[in-house]
C-alpha cells in the first residue's frame, strides 16, 4: 500500500491543481471542476498503479477498462460529495473534497487490488 500511497499523492496533487486552477482561475462550477480534476488524476494513478503498485501484467485492453470504471465511479462520487457539500450544506469546495479524497482513496485501493489488476 505505500507505492498506492505514493502514487494517489502524486495523482491528487494533479486532481488538485486542475480543480482550484478551474474554480478560481476559469470560474468553472466546483463540482465540474472536481470531475475534471479527477479524471486528470486518474490517468496519473492508472501508469502509477500499474508499474509500481501492483506490478501487473495484465493486458491494458483488461485492466485499463476496469480502472476507468473503477475511476468513474470515483469521479461520480467525488463530483456528488462535492456538490452536496458546497449546494446543499454551504461549506467551502475544498472541505467536501477532501472528505471525497479520503473515501474514494480506500475504495479505489480496494477495487483496484481485487478487481482492476488482480
Amino acid at each position: 500500500m505505500p507505492f498506492y500511497a505514493l502514487v494517489g499523492v502524486l495523482a491528487t496533487a494533479v486532481h488538485y491543481l486542475v480543480l482550484v486552477t478551474l474554480v478560481e482561475l476559469a470560474g468553472v462550477q466546483p463540482g465540474m471542476a472536481a470531475a475534471t480534476g479527477a479524471l486528470a488524476g486518474a490517468l496519473v494513478a492508472y501508469a502509477g498503479n500499474r508499474r509500481f503498485t501492483f506490478a501487473s501484467t495484465a493486458a491494458h485492453t483488461k485492466a485499463l477498462p476496469r480502472f476507468l470504471a473503477v475511476a468513474a465511479l470515483g469521479v461520480v462520487a467525488s463530483a456528488a460529495i462535492v456538490f452536496a457539500g458546497t449546494e446543499w450544506l454551504g461549506l467551502h469546495y475544498l472541505l467536501p473534497q477532501v472528505v471525497a479524497t479520503a473515501l474514494v482513496f480506500v475504495c479505489g485501493y480496494v477495487l483496484n487490488r481485487r478487481w482492476t489488476f488482480a
